[in-house]
């Protein structure tokens, strides 16, 4: 597992990454916006990957969390399908309005989600660096 500093840098990157997507896909073609998208879940499979392989590498402590996680994530990929082929038979310009303002609600919520989810990513880094303090400070005792 890389050190808190690298996993704190890692994340800062991949806001940038994401708020630079977004700007992008703004420009950009249905058909690029389409690609990106995919590119994009690619990446989030192979950050669920990798984090399962953290997780085993730190044990049953928080097996339960990432259980959660990865339901969650599962329900998300379903949704994800199951709007697709809504999209496939929905071509109306009034749902299309429609659908376009609920997604970009549901963003609102997955950013505010990932906002929350670094506040606790910052207070698990504070509680180990308190930690290995008052470990330090045990041992000098």
């Amino acid at each position: 597992m890389k050190p808190l500093d690298q996993q704190l840098a890692d994340m800062s990157v991949c806001a940038k990454e994401a708020q630079d997507a977004f700007a992008a896909a703004r420009k950009e073609t249905h058909d690029r916006v389409v690609a990106r998208r995919e590119q994009a879940r690619a990446s989030a499979a192979a950050f669920a990957d990798r984090v399962d392989r953290d997780i085993q590498s730190v044990g049953d402590a928080v097996a339960g969390q990432w259980n959660e996680l990865q339901a969650k994530v599962a329900a998300d990929i379903n949704r994800l399908k199951t709007a697709f082929e809504e999209r496939q038979h929905d071509r109306s310009v009034d749902r299309t309005v429609h659908r376009a303002d609920r997604l970009e609600s549901e963003a609102g919520v997955a950013i505010d989600f990932a906002l929350a989810s670094i506040e606790d990513a910052k207070r698990a880094v504070l509680d180990a660096v308190a930690a290995r303090i008052e470990a330090a400070e045990a041992r000098e005792a």
